[in-house]
């Protein structure tokens, strides 16, 4: 497998790719298939996973030699993940050189005048150290060569189109698409950051090929290495049946509707020579769980101060990031209330004559008892994942126009007045402004600007509705997270959210024609649902219902493996 990123490591996730990564080459153990990966060190994973450096190699890229160092980690004694106790024996394969080093970072923020310009040549130079390596005998040939999304792309390129690596075209080729929304165009020529500048010394044998394969469809003059992974390689895996099908129509953003992002044609084409697979991604359960998990507000507070450096109880308000300030207020007066009423009610305890069995704790036994409803959000804030909470639409409580995100506040104060919505998340810095400004304004409106594990866990397990409103969903994970913990989850009827999510049993839908439309929709269906919980309660037996039927769903990821060998890896 060649990819940009894996969960197995710290630092090394951004998407839902990286937990892909971690853990399918576990699943398929089961299956009596050993998965060695591929991806760059990054500048600091080989000296962090105390990698074996198994050889160095010099390739020539952008008209200069480049020296590259390849380490082996061998994950056989370790254990990835929360809650799996087989052992992974993956090998990775980590891939050293300066170019691979943005600071620790995965991406590069890149310039908005030249998009993807140092992301694209990075991940060209990694593609062709993959592809040298693997003719060199460095890293074992495999029986099946997988690459993942664009970051890959240019190896199915350099397999097809380069004498020197003409071997490899004996392999079979698959590759899967995680986001095709991100494509990584770059130009042909004319920049330092363009494919016949990267590949100089291959560009005749590149332009004999008429480069009509890899050129983007919309814009003639860039090289597209999504284009390049979907048309040269021999099958075609997305990660959901319904994305599966929703890539091969085209897309109409100005309806809302993010499909096949200018590539319908060539997956149309791939789809009717039987090479395109729809498997959903899977998922590790952990059935031994902690039965008096932390509070979310406790562990809320723990990472707030975490990211500014602080330990717990060592406020310092002078010391806090301005965007968590506001966060961390409401954490600290919700503290004092609970903390308040846990005073008041042992001493009721104590005083009173009923059996002590008949009393609700907030704390420790029932990890829902607590009476405050809980909306929860848990993503990376990208439009993707949150442009409908953006659009306007008129309130139904003021008359006048307000973005859906304020409408959702305005929806959940009404029917549940003591009721919270918790959003953990971070990216653009753009959308983190305007969602800090709006918890500014909304009392019921935690904002959490970053990403925490154990937190996005609690919030999973202590939440009573999880809210997913992405405009388009390849898979998605958190909405199966929150599904294991018996949270439901409302969500846009698309994707993967619709293959995971069944109206009415496991949780709720919402669609609309165009933006606006989804977003009113939204409302709709939240104003609903909570109507429901306020006149009959979250604890009524129709709730608890939904509840049960969302935990019991399983999306194993040995289950997925076997469809992975029987669809994608037998020829």
């Amino acid at each position: 497998m060649v990819a940009a990123e894996n969960g197995a490591f710290k630092g090394a996730k951004v998407g839902g790719m990286a937990d892909v990564i971690r853990d399918l080459p576990q699943a398929l153990l089961s299956q009596d298939v050993r998965v060695h990966v591929a991806m760059p060190s990054y500048g600091f994973l080989a000296a962090q996973e105390h990698g074996e450096k198994l050889n160095a190699f010099s390739l020539e890229f952008a008209g200069g030699q480049q020296q590259v160092s390849v380490y082996r980690v061998n994950a056989a004694s370790k254990e990835v993940g929360e809650g799996r106790s087989k052992v992974n024996q993956t090998k990775t394969y980590l891939f050293d050189h300066p170019l691979f080093n943005d600071g620790g970072q995965i991406y590069s923020h890149g310039d908005a005048s030249r998009p993807f310009a140092a992301d694209a040549s990075k991940f060209a130079f990694f593609s062709l150290c993959v592809a040298k390596a693997l003719v060199l005998e460095i890293i074992p040939r495999p029986d099946v060569l997988h690459l993942h999304d664009w970051h890959a792309g240019t190896l199915a390129l350099l397999r097809h189109y380069v004498n020197e690596f003409s071997s490899l075209k004996s392999l079979p080729c698959v590759y899967s698409i995680h986001n095709l929304g991100i494509q990584g165009l770059r130009p042909l020529s004319g920049d330092q950051s363009s494919l016949f500048h990267w590949f100089s010394h291959y560009g005749d044998e590149i332009k004999q090929q008429g480069l009509s394969e890899v050129i983007d469809p919309t814009h003639s003059q860039c090289y597209n290495p999504m284009r390049a992974g979907i048309v040269l390689s021999d099958k075609v895996h997305l990660v959901s049946p319904s994305y599966a099908k929703e890539v091969l129509l085209p897309s109409a953003p100005e309806k809302g509707s993010y499909c096949g992002e200018g590539l319908e044609q060539d997956l149309q084409l791939k789809q009717q020579n039987g090479q395109v697979f729809g498997i959903l991604n899977g998922c590790f359960y952990d059935e031994n769980q902690d039965l008096a998990p932390t509070p979310w507000v406790e562990q809320a507070e723990a990472t707030l101060l975490s990211w500014q450096g602080l330990g717990q109880h060592q406020v310092d308000h002078q010391y806090v990031r301005s965007v968590d300030q506001i966060a961390l207020q409401r954490i600290n007066r919700l503290l004092f209330s609970s903390h308040h009423s846990d005073s008041t009610n042992q001493t009721n305890r104590t005083n009173s004559t009923n059996d002590t069995n008949d009393t609700i704790s907030t704390k420790g036994t029932d990890k829902r008892a607590d009476s405050r409803f809980l909306l929860t959000s848990v993503g990376r804030l990208t439009d993707q994942k949150v442009l409908i909470l953006r659009q306007t639409i008129l309130s139904q409580t003021t008359d006048k126009t307000v973005t859906v995100l304020e409408a959702i506040l305005q929806c959940l104060k009404r029917h549940q007045p003591n009721g919270l919505f918790v959003m953990l998340g971070s990216g653009d810095v753009k959308i983190s402004q305007e969602f800090q400004m709006i918890a500014s304004r909304y009392a019921n409106f935690i904002f959490l600007n970053g990403y925490d594990e154990p937190l996005a866990n609690t919030l999973y397990r202590q939440g009573h509705l999880f809210l997913m409103p992405s405009s388009f969903e390849p898979c998605g994970i958190s909405q199966m997270l929150a599904m294991a913990q018996g949270q439901p989850c409302l969500v846009h009827s698309v994707g993967g959210l619709k293959d995971t999510v069944q109206h009415g049993v496991t949780g709720w839908h919402f669609s609309g024609d165009d933006l606006k439309a989804q977003g009113e929709q939204l409302i709709m269906a939240l104003d609903t649902l909570l109507d429901s919980s306020q006149k009959e309660g979250y604890g009524s037996q129709a709730w608890k219902r939904v509840c049960a039927n969302a935990k019991e769903q399983r999306f194993d990821w040995p289950k997925v493996a076997e469809q992975y060998c029987q669809s994608l890896y037998n020829q």
